[in-house]
C-alpha cells in the first residue's frame, strides 16, 4: 500500500528531531540567530525535506541518492549541536537526547535504503 512522505517512520521520527532543534535552539543567544542557530535548524530541515524528495522519485538510484544527502545532512546537524552544547547552549541531557535521536535516524535510513533495494 502507498504511503505519503509524511507517513514514512523515518520522516516522522526526522520531524520530531527538527521539533526538538526548535525548541533548543530558542535558548540559543541572540547572537547566534544569524549562524549557529541558522545552520542547525536548515540541516535539520533539509533532513526531512531530503526524505520527502526522495519518496517523490521514481528510480531507486535517484531516491538512494537524495536519501544520502539526508543521511550527511544529518552528520552536518549534528556537528553543529556537538558544537553548541561545547559553547555550553545545551545541557548535557539536551545534548544526548537530540544526538541519539540521530543516531537512531541514520540507523533507520540506512535500513530504509537497504529495504528499497528489494
Amino acid at each position: 500500500m502507498y504511503k505519503e512522505f509524511y507517513e514514512l517512520g523515518i520522516w516522522k521520527n526526522g520531524y520530531n528531531a527538527l521539533m526538538y532543534v526548535y525548541t533548543i535552539t530558542e535558548k540559543y543567544p541572540e547572537w547566534e540567530k544569524y549562524a549557529l542557530v541558522s545552520q542547525t535548524v536548515r540541516s535539520a530541515n533539509s533532513i526531512i525535506a531530503n526524505i520527502a524528495e526522495s519518496h517523490g522519485r521514481f528510480y531507486y538510484a535517484d531516491k538512494k541518492r537524495i536519501l544520502y544527502i539526508s543521511r550527511g545532512e544529518i552528520a552536518e546537524a549534528r556537528s553543529h549541536l556537538s558544537v553548541a552544547f561545547g559553547k555550553n547552549y545545551l545541557t548535557k541531557e539536551e545534548f544526548i537526547h537530540i544526538n541519539n535521536l540521530y543516531k537512531q535516524l541514520t540507523k533507520d535510513l540506512n535500513l530504509y535504503i537497504n529495504s528499497l533495494k528489494k
